[in-house]
C-alpha cells in the first residue's frame, strides 16, 4: 500500500506529530501543500489531508491545496487534525469529497493551543498530544491500513 499524509504543522509540531506516528503506520510519505504535486496524488492507495485548527478552521494552507485539486474521481482518503478543543472536522472532509476523494474515516486529538487570548493564561492541554495520543494516532493508522488492504 502507497500512503500519502499532506500536512500543515506551524505553532508547535503537534500535527507532525501525529502525521508521523500514522506515517509509520502506513509507511507513508509526509508533505506540506507546496511539496506535493497535484498529478502525483493518483498513485497513492490512501491520502491523508490534516492540519491544526486555528480559529476553528483548517490551516489555510491545506484549506487552498484541497479546494484548488481538479474534481475527478479520486482513491481513499482521510482527515485528521489537532486543536485545543475539539474540531470541526467536517469541512475538510467535504472539500476532500468534493475533489473526489472517498474518506474513509476522521481523527482529531486535544494538543498544546496557545491561540491568541489562551496565551495570557500560558496555553491549554500542555504536554499533549501524548504518549496516548500518539499510540491512539497509530491505532487508527492501523485500521485504516486494514481497510485499504482489505479492499484491494
Amino acid at each position: 500500500m502507497k500512503a500519502l499524509i499532506v500536512c500543515v504543522s506551524v505553532s508547535h509540531g503537534n500535527t507532525r506529530r501525529v502525521a508521523e506516528a500514522m506515517g509509520e503506520v502506513l509507511e507513508a510519505t509526509i508533505a506540506e501543500p507546496e511539496q506535493v504535486e497535484v498529478s502525483d496524488l493518483d498513485r497513492y492507495d490512501l491520502v491523508g489531508f490534516g492540519s491544526g485548527i486555528f480559529n476553528q478552521m483548517f490551516h489555510p494552507r491545506l484549506r487552498a491545496f484541497v479546494r484548488a485539486l481538479p474534481k475527478q474521481p479520486r482513491g481513499n482518503a482521510f482527515v485528521f487534525a489537532t486543536s485545543g478543543f475539539p474540531p470541526q472536522l467536517w469541512p475538510m472532509t467535504r472539500l476532500a469529497r468534493r475533489a473526489g476523494f472517498d474518506v474513509l474515516d476522521t481523527f482529531s486529538v486535544r494538543a498544546f493551543d496557545t491561540w491568541a487570548p489562551l496565551r495570557l493564561v500560558g496555553g491549554v492541554n500542555k504536554g499533549k498530544p501524548d504518549a496516548a495520543d500518539l499510540d491512539a494516532a497509530r491505532a487508527f493508522a492501523a485500521g485504516l491500513r486494514a481497510r485499504v488492504t482489505a479492499g484491494a
